[in-house]
């Protein structure tokens, strides 16, 4: 592999990092949420907070906020879509590969940003089964 080449992104990424989807934009109370997980990396500084509306048992809905990398930005936006739709159980099941898969690959130094996607996808279910 040519030097450089490690940080080379999958077309997909760059999709997901220019035009996110379910990107919570503006204030959060313009959203109705059910729970919210949050969850940061004091070691790259990013941080992801998850938003979810829930009916009978199913993410109806889902947002989000990023503070981080594009591979940060990347990841949750594809997280969000895979989520959306299923039941809590099933979107507990999304592991960060499947995100890394669903993106054609992230550059290795940059996989975590898959796995914080996730974790921040379980605090918020976490939450609301607390609260229900």
């Amino acid at each position: 592999m040519n030097e450089g080449q490690d940080w080379v992104y999958s077309d997909i990424v760059k999709e997901h990092f220019m035009h996110p989807r379910n990107y919570l934009k503006g204030n959060e109370n313009q959203f109705e949420y059910d729970a919210v997980g949050m969850v940061g990396n004091p070691i790259c500084g990013d941080q992801m907070r998850m938003y979810i509306k829930v009916v009978d048992d199913k993410i109806f809905d889902i947002r989000w906020k990023t503070y981080g990398c594009a591979s940060a930005i990347a990841s949750t936006s594809a997280l969000s879509e895979l989520a959306k739709g299923k039941t809590l159980d099933e979107a507990l099941k999304i592991s960060a590969k499947d995100i890394d898969n669903y993106l054609g690959t992230l550059p290795k130094h940059k996989f975590h940003c898959s796995v914080l996607g996730h974790e921040a996808l379980a605090d918020a279910i976490k939450k609301y089964r607390e609260n229900s």
